[in-house]
Parts: structure tokens; C-alpha cells; sequence
């Protein structure tokens, strides 16, 4: 058994942060019971799955409640890419360290980007302030993902954007970071109550809806909050000699021109479930998944609607 003096400088400040797990608290590491839930699961058509030149995806909170880990599975089983960027808060080490939560689902988003990087899509991970203990693996590369602090991506039309999480730019974050985990707690207890909403939701056949997203949009505070930091990441992409830039961090997708650059944020998996595409011709679009889900159902309803009025006017001829 490997002692004190055999143990890598990075374990001892992660044994700090969080108590040893056994297999009983992840019940799913081996690739078998993986794949066995795949089969159970119904098969994508390849017709429904489409490619995208880039994807961007962040915020995703993994090991909370809050993180849509079903809509994200149905995601990342609907859309292929080259490259794939992991803008940060993938997992939330914040929660995590105050209470274990890791559902099979949540494995499931891991082995879905791992299986990717076995693939051969180039997977970027560029860890946020929740999962900023692996910051310390920067420039490293883990089972085919790289770890970035940042990174510069080339569209198709030649454009170059900064890509980062953009905590560094949260005032909140840099001045005050005992605020920022007030703040994380009331946050939290604003995602259970979603939570339970959309569960409520789901069993009355309604769509996914965001109440977090909803009241944030109506805070004079919280939307003054959202320009400040916009603009802040902007003059940042400027001063970096760059076209645009790309991040997440505040859980707002957003598309705007400041200044003569690109803002870009592709939102998160808890709030919004957005994210952010580059076609093959360098176009940029932020997908709203829930509305694609929507969309797709309505699709595949029309057949059936459509024959139910054939058989009625057949009926009434």
C-alpha cells in the first residue's frame, strides 16, 4: 500500500477537499453496467442526429440536483461535432464537498464525452470556480481531454475567439468570495424549487420551463449585473488582440456585438439548458434544447395527426 511519501503534491490538497468515496458511493465506474444501460435505452436514428463544426456546452453542475442530466444525455445523444469545449463548472466541487449527490445519470454524461475522445472529437476542458481543483491539471491531458485555463478556437470564417470561463471577470468572485458561496447557497435552494417545478411539469406533460432564468430577467440587479460582465469579458477578448470571445459562468446564453467584438455565451444545463454551435461555414447559433425537444416531438406527432384526418375524412366521404 503506497505510503504518505508515495502519494502525488496534488492527492493530499483533494484529500483536503473531499473524504474518500468506495465504489458504494459511485456505484457506476465499470464500462459494462454503462454500456448494459445503453442497450436499455432507445436507439437514436442517424437521421436525427446532427453535425456540428463546434459545440460549446458549460455550467453543467454535475453532482447537484439542479444539473438537467436528461436533457443533456438526450443532447449529447442528437449532435455530433469535431471539437467539443467544456467551458467550466462541469462538476460542482462547491456542492459535492458539503454533500455527496452522483445519480447514474450523471456517470452516463461522463462516459458520453469520454466515449467521444475515444472517437476521435477533440474534447477541451477548461475547468470554472466549481470544479476549480482541477485547475491544477492544466495542460495535461486525461483519457483524450485536454485541460486548458483558456484557449484560442478559429472558426471556419477565419475568425478567432477567446475561449475561458469567465469567473476571472466576476467582481463578486475576485473582491468578496465568501459572498460568492452566500450567494452559491441561496442559488441552490432557487434550483430545488425549479427543480421540483419542472418535476411537476414533466408529470403534467408540459415542457421544461426555467423559473430561475424567469426571475433573474426580472431583476433590475441581477440584469445590470449580466451588462457589466459582458462588457468586462469583451474589453478582455480586445485587449487579447481577438474577434470574440466565448464563455459561460453567469447562465445566460447570450449573441451581441460590443464594441466591434463577438460576445458569445453558451449558457448552462441547470437554468437555460443552452448551447452554443459553429456550423461547418462558421455560423454561430445558441440551441435551446428544450425548444428542440419540442420541436422534434411536434415532428414526429404530424404522421399520426396526419392520418387520424385522412381516416376522419375518409370516414365522412
Amino acid at each position: 500500500m503506497a505510503g504518505p511519501k508515495d502519494r502525488f503534491p496534488w492527492e493530499f490538497s483533494m484529500a483536503k477537499q473531499f473524504s474518500p468515496l468506495t465504489r458504494a458511493d459511485i456505484p457506476l465506474l465499470d464500462a459494462d453496467r454503462y454500456e448494459a444501460r445503453l442497450k436499455r435505452k432507445p436507439q437514436v436514428d442517424a437521421s436525427d442526429r446532427t453535425r456540428y463544426r463546434t459545440i460549446w456546452i458549460s455550467d453543467i453542475h454535475l453532482g447537484t440536483r439542479g444539473c438537467n442530466a436528461d436533457l443533456l444525455i438526450d443532447f449529447l445523444d442528437h449532435v455530433d461535432s469535431d471539437t467539443l469545449y467544456l467551458v467550466g463548472d462541469i462538476i460542482d466541487g462547491w456542492r459535492m464537498k458539503k454533500r455527496f449527490f452522483w445519480p447514474d445519470s450523471h456517470n452516463d454524461i461522463i462516459w458520453r464525452i469520454l466515449k467521444r475522445a475515444r472517437r476521435g472529437t477533440r474534447i477541451v476542458y477548461i475547468p470554472g470556480n466549481h470544479d476549480e481543483m482541477f485547475r491544477q491539471f492544466t495542460g495535461l491531458n486525461f483519457g483524450g481531454v485536454e485541460i486548458r485555463r483558456s484557449a484560442i478556437h478559429q472558426t471556419a470564417d477565419g475568425r478567432r475567439l477567446l475561449v475561458l470561463h469567465g469567473d476571472e471577470f466576476d467582481t463578486v468572485m475576485l473582491a468578496h468570495r465568501w459572498l460568492a458561496f452566500v450567494g452559491d447557497a441561496a442559488y441552490v435552494t432557487l434550483m430545488r424549487i425549479n427543480w421540483l417545478v419542472n418535476k411537476l411539469r414533466n408529470r403534467l406533460g408540459l415542457p421544461y420551463w426555467s423559473l430561475s432564468k424567469m426571475a433573474k430577467n426580472k431583476v433590475k440587479n441581477a440584469v445590470e449585473f449580466i451588462g457589466r460582465y459582458e462588457e468586462l469579458v469583451a474589453k478582455a477578448a480586445e485587449s487579447r488582440g481577438v474577434d470574440g470571445v466565448v464563455c459561460g459562468h453567469i447562465h445566460t446564453a447570450e449573441h451581441r456585438t460590443i464594441k466591434g467584438i463577438e460576445y458569445y455565451n453558451d449558457g448552462d444545463w441547470v437554468e437555460g439548458c443552452t448551447a452554443l454551435v459553429e456550423k461547418d461555414d462558421g455560423t454561430m447559433e445558441i440551441l435551446h434544447w428544450a425548444d428542440e425537444i419540442a420541436a422534434r416531438n411536434a415532428r414526429q406527432q404530424q404522421p399520426a395527426q396526419l392520418a387520424e384526418v385522412e381516416a376522419g375524412m375518409g370516414q365522412a366521404a
